[in-house]
């Protein structure tokens, strides 16, 4: 059986296709009557009766979504009503070749819509006469009094969803996007609608996730069609439906163009509609006995005949051309003439004057109206608002799928629809290059790209879309963190690869994570904090009263996360935020499709992380040795050697002891308080890095392409890039260098297409073109990365000295590195700067040495090897790849097999530590690799996915330093366009040829 996925979710018996009744039994095509929103729309005739119907024909059925859902559920359970379209039954008509056929047949309301009676009698320089009006609006008031009586909320009237019958009956029609309310939940949170009809609250919903409303949003819908029927458009019609929801809220009421042309009544009832705060909105019962509706009573049968007679009219003088408002949780984006609706200030390039104060002007006016989003030619600079905005609903999804650039305003919607309609004309994968500094919104944009081309690439697979979707947060939680600029700052990059069949129907995704910054778990710079799942893990134990059985204090909470202030404990008590965020973490895992067992095992691997943190160190004096160590506090030690499944003695020695093999001989040395507090450290780190590329691997299973659907090279993909942002502390250590390394490679990477490329193809093609200046970066990048006296190179040299110090890699950096880019400040030994793309940087080199050389005792390793933890052992056996990360799946079998020596299967006794000896490769990599050398090998990675597409940028700018809404700093913005060669890029993008197309493409057009 092939269920139609979703579509009888209200029902609780699941109903196949092939229980659908064959249409061809009882209904024969005539005509066809329009287009709807799904497809077309035919006048049938019933082959027993001769009776006549109108169907909604959805082919293919696999593109039926939410909307066909509710109207049918709806329908179905709906009492008849003179004034709702009647229902007569879902049909489909299967067909091996085209794909099944759904089929809605309906009442056939063959009088049109009042939308067209309107506009043609205004055409015809006539009204609708106000008795007429009064009519039609008590059919429609009678009508949604029997919806909202039912439980239910229309949520789209308009004009055109109010159909007449040749005899002049008022019909509601088009159940979309209705919303059943059950008796527990009498209002909807939902923002769906069509802009121009949609009430204040509708739309608010979008911004505020606890606001709500109720029935009353149909009679504001109400109010507006009201005006319809007397101009014949809504008001702000002649405005972009995007730009009216940022209107709508903020205007005053709407009235009609000329209120004194028509009469108080009238005028009146459209006041009542739409009062602003639907609180002290009527409803339709209560309008139903308004005066200028009460006037129809005993003369309805007259104004039938009258409205029947101006059909009647209507239809002999050939019908008006339809106007579609395009309701923007449909299918289709509107596609109005909206030619008069682009605006040249929707692109820099189309600025007379070019220079730096007409730019900042113009960006600085564009977002104090809230229009945050810029074009720049092809490339997309995007302002961090720093507050919510309702233009990322389901709605503007609609209006950003498949049309011209210019017929919507700047968005981020639109970067992702023109890198898919790219990938999907040209059959070539696509790269989304976003960057900005940190706090500049970089994730938040990557989240809104995610959630689009979700949108576009629809799959009849409801349940792989939610997959993807629940990616970004999981992985987030897991690595982002609070710094002192960025609430939410990613602490590794992430370059996320969504999968499409030849036909753009998404079928997979693949993460590649890079430099996890795991030197956060164990200590964070004053006004930090840790990465955010060890707070959400804790309060959500906390309030789950779980705490005990994970054996985590209840008064204090561990070391790892409890900074001076004593804050944590008094925001997990006093707030429920961390709580809620655990649970949507819990939900995450579980749609992904994680077992019950892999995320217990995870909670245990986290908590025990905590716990091992809390095991603290002391000095023994003895006769012969003063640097031994001892744990004076056992209970942290069993707690944490219990939660990771290991002995908490084999742990103890492993902590304050280690092995030397000289000459064939081990020798077990003991370690000082210092070293053994370095060996938790490092233990720490190691868990939690290997936790966090298992729970990426895992995804990845997860969410690997079906290859039945599709093989892997028939497909394509879209990479989406959210790397850590360029970051500048009063502080900036080893994992600053790294991050701002890579954006160095990033900016490279953007100066190669904007500006070296396209020049050099001008060149080559013999146009003439100004060149452009711009800073190139190129001498940077070599003094970090090029061997053997790159910064990198130094450093891992230096690193391979047992006696080095972080003094003599400063020593050595300056006698090798003799450049304008580096300099050394007189009087602070351990600090070296950096002239950066994006301004100067200056560098501690406190332990640079260590966090580059990473070093994870092998007795460690041995330890966690001997885990019960099935998990915790596979994170230990498995290798890790040249980029520092957890070897995918496949090499789990052999590394584990070959690394368990039989006698530790048993029970856990004493370890043999020349077996980890004999198989170094598959620990800690013990050819030991640097950090430095990672992070090399990740860059290399990262360009060599990012070559293989056609590269999107987005630039995402920080207005200011505060993190407050609607404040422009002129200084900081300024800034940010000089190091991203901004200037640059209008001045070229202005001169050049952005777009290009080969011969062959050309021809085909």
């Amino acid at each position: 059986r092939k269920p139609l996925y979703g579509l009888f979710q209200y029902n609780s018996n699941m109903i196949g296709l092939e229980s659908l009744a064959d249409p061809s039994d009882t209904w024969e095509i005539i005509e066809t009557i329009g287009k709807g929103t799904y497809g077309k729309v035919y006048k049938v005739a019933n082959k027993k009766d001769g009776s006549l119907a109108a169907v909604k024909i959805l082919d293919p059925v696999s593109d039926v979504d939410e909307e066909i859902e509710a109207e049918y559920n709806i329908l179905q359970f709906l009492p008849n009503h003179p004034n709702v379209v009647r229902f007569y039954g879902l049909f489909y008509k299967a067909d091996q070749y085209v794909g099944g056929q759904l089929w809605l047949v309906l009442e056939l309301c063959n009088g049109g819509s009042v939308t067209e009676l309107v506009k043609g009698l205004l055409k015809r320089g006539q009204r609708l006469d106000e008795a007429i009006i009064s009519y039609i609006l008590y059919g429609a008031l009678l009508g949604l009094q029997h919806l909202h009586n039912n439980r239910i909320i229309h949520r789209d009237v308009k004009g055109n969803n109010i159909l007449l019958t040749t005899e002049g009956g008022v019909k509601l029609v088009d159940f979309g996007v209705s919303a059943q309310l059950t008796s527990t939940r009498l209002r909807r949170n939902t923002s769906v609608g069509t802009p121009f009809w949609m009430a204040p609250e509708v739309i608010a919903c979008e911004q505020q996730y606890d606001y709500s409303y109720d029935a009353r949003c149909d009679v504001w819908s109400l109010g507006i069609t009201a005006i319809e029927l007397g101009d014949g458009d809504p008001p702000l019609f002649d405005m972009h439906p995007v730009k009216t929801l940022f209107k709508i809220p903020r205007n005053p009421p709407p009235t009609l163009l000329h209120p004194e042309k028509w009469c108080r009544g009238f005028n009146h009832f459209i006041s009542q509609c739409l009062i602003k705060d639907f609180e002290k909105r009527p409803s339709v019962t209560h309008l139903l006995e308004h005066p200028f509706i009460k006037q129809v009573h005993g003369k309805d049968m007259s104004l039938q005949k009258q409205l029947a007679e101006l059909v009647q009219e209507q239809q002999q003088l050939g019908s008006v051309a339809k106007t579609r408002h395009e309701r923007t949780h449909t299918r289709r984006p509107y596609h109005g003439d909206r030619a008069d609706k682009y605006s040249p200030d929707d692109d820099l390039v189309n600025l007379e004057v070019l220079d730096e104060d007409t730019i900042i002007h113009q960006l600085q006016k564009r977002y104090a109206d809230l229009q945050i989003y810029t074009y720049v030619g092809d490339i997309l600079i995007a302002l961090n608002p720093f507050q919510n905005l309702s233009i990322y609903s389901p709605q503007f999804s609609k209006l950003y799928h498949g049309v011209k650039r210019s017929s919507n305003p700047p968005h981020i919607f639109a970067s992702a629809d023109a890198a898919y309609q790219s990938m999907v004309t040209f059959s070539k994968d696509q790269c989304i290059i976003i960057s900005g500094e940190s706090g500049a919104g970089k994730t938040e944009s990557a989240h809104l790209i995610v959630q689009h081309l979700t949108f576009l690439g629809k799959a009849n697979n409801r349940a792989l879309r939610e997959k993807i979707l629940q990616v970004n947060p999981l992985v987030e939680a897991f690595g982002n963190a609070c710094t002192a600029i960025n609430d939410n700052s990613s602490r590794f990059g992430k370059y996320l690869e969504m999968m499409f069949t030849p036909t753009g129907a998404v079928m997979g995704a693949k993460i590649s994570e890079y430099l996890l910054e795991k030197s956060r778990v164990i200590k964070q710079a004053v006004g930090e904090k840790n990465f955010h799942i060890f707070y959400y893990i804790y309060a959500g134990l906390y309030h789950q009263k779980k705490l005990s059985e994970y054996r985590l204090p209840d008064k204090k909470p561990p070391r790892y996360i409890d900074n001076e202030t004593g804050r944590v404990m008094h925001d997990i008590v006093t707030q429920d935020s961390y709580g809620r965020q655990f649970e949507a973490i819990q939900h995450c895992f579980r749609i992904i499709g994680f077992t019950d067992e892999e995320v217990y095992s995870v909670y245990r691997i986290l908590t025990g992380i905590l716990n091992t943190g809390n095991i603290e160190f002391a000095a023994i004096s003895s006769q012969h040795q003063t640097d031994k160590s001892e744990v004076p506090n056992p209970e942290a030690l069993d707690n944490a050697a219990a939660l990771l499944s290991i002995g908490s003695e084999e742990l103890q020695e492993a902590l304050t002891s280690h092995c030397v093999v000289t000459r064939g001989e081990t020798i077990i040395r003991t370690n000082t308080v210092d070293k053994a507090a370095d060996v938790r450290d490092a233990m720490s780190k190691a868990l939690y890095g290997r936790l966090f590329s298992w729970i990426v691997n895992r995804i990845n299973t997860l969410l690997r392409p079906d290859k039945n659907i599709c093989n892997s090279e028939s497909g394509m993909n879209v990479g989406i890039l959210d790397i850590f942002g360029f970051e500048n502390f009063a502080r900036n250590s080893f994992e600053q260098l790294c991050i701002n390394i890579a954006n160095e490679q990033i900016q490279f990477y953007f100066n190669q297409h904007i500006f070296a490329l396209e020049q050099m193809e001008y060149q080559s093609e013999g146009i003439d073109a100004t060149t452009v200046e711009y800073e190139d970066n190129r001498p940077l990048l070599d003094m970090f990365l090029q061997k053997p006296m790159g910064l990198l190179s130094l450093l891992d040299e230096e690193s391979r000295f047992p006696q080095a110090t972080d003094l003599t890699l400063v020593d050595k950096f300056e006698d090798n590195l003799r450049c304008k880019y580096f300099w050394r400040p007189k009087g602070v030994e351990l600090s070296f700067g950096i002239q950066h793309y994006a301004g100067k940087v200056l560098y501690d080199a406190s332990a640079f040495l260590e966090k580059n050389r990473d070093t994870l005792p092998a007795d460690i390793v041995v330890v966690l090897r001997t885990s019960e933890n099935k998990l915790l052992q596979q994170l230990f056996s498995s290798p890790l790849t040249k980029t520092g990360n957890l070897a995918q799946a496949r090499a789990r079998v052999t590394a584990a097999s070959r690394s368990l020596p039989p006698q530790l299967s048993a029970g856990r006794i004493k370890v043999d530590t020349m077996e980890v000896m004999r198989h170094p490769e598959e620990t800690t990599n013990m050819k030991q690799q640097t950090m430095a050398s990672y992070f090399r090998y990740s860059l290399m990675d990262l360009l060599s996915k990012m070559v293989v597409g056609q590269p999107h940028f987005i630039r995402c700018i920080k207005p200011n330093d505060d993190r407050e809404a609607l404040v422009f700093s002129h200084e900081r913005v300024l800034l940010q366009l000089r190091y991203t060669g901004i200037l640059e890029t209008v001045k070229i993008r202005q001169k050049g040829y952005s777009h290009r197309i080969v011969f062959e493409e050309f021809v085909k057009r």
